[in-house]
């Protein structure tokens, strides 16, 4: 029979198995993103990156591998990748990994479902910028481009590919010792990127369309806070979220975060409370006292 201790002890444990960080990378400068007339010719999985993107992606993996390594105080990180289909992210990767001696990654996995939000097929510009408008009338989240894909319906594999991720972690098929800190890397694409934050941390359709997308090989780094929680609010600043699109509200979550125990959950999020239950509460109120009269 276990004890209060031996379970204390066992959370412990799992709780040292977990990533302490998991890094989400955009794919370094493509053809299509310096020149739309790109998608009309090669469809959008092939599009490779410029010199330019090759030089951005080789610079994020001295970057990255400072931050996993604690600008080298750690002795003792390991890295997975996870990187999307499509040429530019594996190439994206591959300048990456210049930076990572081979002892410390532990593996590489492709990962069909954070690939690019589907646009349709070969994408005629003219009909493109009529469609992107749209778009922007009718709602970023919600609009699916003909032959494609919506926001929403990319949120739909994200949180497919999160609870795979989360029976690797469970199931240690990362083959990573308590005594190593594992870091994981996920090489995707800008929208894809913002739907996992937007399902990872419960944020809403209209903090979404907020949010703004992030410039070529940027990355955001969720590290494990005191408590076991990831937390944006860990790495960066509170003047980085708000440039990403982050409102107060949204940024005083990830600092709540950053210090809270693994499995609290923040009542205080006034996201909710706020725009729906106070308001449904005085008209209830308001009703109670019609049916008094």
């Amino acid at each position: 029979m276990l004890t209060a201790g031996d379970t204390g002890q066992l959370h412990q444990n799992h709780q040292k198995l977990l990533p302490k960080r998991i890094i989400l990378v955009r794919h370094g400068e493509s053809q299509g993103n310096k020149d739309d007339a790109a998608y009309t010719v090669t469809p959008d999985y092939k599009i490779p990156l410029t010199p330019h993107g090759i030089e951005q992606a080789n610079r994020a993996g001295s970057n990255i591998q400072l931050v996993v390594s604690d600008h080298g105080a750690s002795r003792n990180w390991k890295v997975y990748f996870y990187v999307s289909p499509y040429e530019r992210t594996r190439s994206t990767l591959r300048e990456i990994g210049r930076a990572f001696p081979r002892n410390r990654i532990i593996g590489v996995r492709e990962e069909c479902r954070v690939r690019e939000q589907d646009f349709g097929n070969f994408q005629v510009a003219e009909r493109m910028k009529i469609i992107k408008e749209t778009r922007e009338r009718f709602g970023r989240f919600f609009y699916r481009f003909p032959e494609g894909e919506s926001a929403a319906d990319v949120f739909d594999r994200v949180s497919s590919f999160l609870e795979s991720l989360w029976r690797d972690v469970d199931m240690h098929r990362f083959h990573c010792q308590p005594s190593e800190e594992l870091n994981l890397v996920i090489v995707s694409h800008g929208l894809a990127i913002r739907v996992f934050l937007m399902k990872w941390f419960k944020w809403t359709v209209e903090q979404f369309e907020r949010l703004n997308n992030l410039g070529n090989c940027e990355f955001r780094v969720m590290q494990m806070g005191r408590g076991g929680e990831y937390s944006l609010a860990v790495h960066h600043s509170d003047e980085e979220m708000q440039a990403w699109g982050l409102t107060p509200e949204m940024i005083e979550d990830q600092k709540w975060r950053a210090n809270a125990p693994r499995g609290a959950w923040n009542e205080n999020c006034p996201w909710y409370l706020d725009a729906f239950f106070d308001s449904y509460a005085v008209q209830s109120d308001d009703c109670g006292a019609e049916d008094e009269k």
